[in-house]
């Protein structure tokens, strides 16, 4: 299926709308840890004219960097080019904001997610040891082993 962005409407949600938990959870173990960021960031959301399909949540680093600190689209939509979406929508963002660099943080056992964002530009450029051990209160598994450090990846974006 070739989905094209004009079958979707993307939004930044107010400051003071209802937080998309059940959304950002697709892409985050806990309320906690999305509260962590979450407030911080502008959260995009992408809608089929029926539903809420996927989250975007973007936070500034610097003045010349912007992170995606949550992504993440509902299970029946996945596999349709929609994340690609995302990230292009990110992209436009950051150019348009003038930051040079748009980065993420994935787990080292998210294969597939390492996999999509290098499909879309990115390169891995770093690791944040133990990140999820040190900042989750119970372990969590993905593709049956232990997450534990952050895989930091970046895209140096041109005008």
């Amino acid at each position: 299926m070739n989905l094209k962005m004009e079958q979707y409407t993307f939004n930044k949600i107010a400051k003071e709308s209802e937080t998309p938990y059940e959304l950002l959870l697709l892409a985050d173990e806990t309320t906690e840890a999305i509260d962590q960021y979450i407030f911080k960031c502008d959260v995009y959301l992408l809608h089929d004219g029926t539903q809420n399909i996927a989250v975007m949540a973007l936070h500034q680093n610097s003045d010349t960097e912007l992170e995606i600190k949550n992504i993440a689209v509902i299970e029946s939509y996945r596999s349709k080019g929609i994340g690609s979406i995302l990230i292009n929508k990110a992209k436009e963002i950051a150019i348009d904001n003038h930051y040079e660099i748009l980065s993420v943080g994935t787990s080292d056992t998210g294969f597939q997610q390492i996999r999509f964002y290098e499909r879309n530009g990115f390169i891995k450029t770093g690791i944040r040891k133990d990140f999820f051990i040190e900042n989750y209160p119970s372990p969590i598994y993905e593709n049956g082993l232990q997450i534990r450090d952050m895989v930091l990846l970046t895209h140096h974006l041109t005008k």
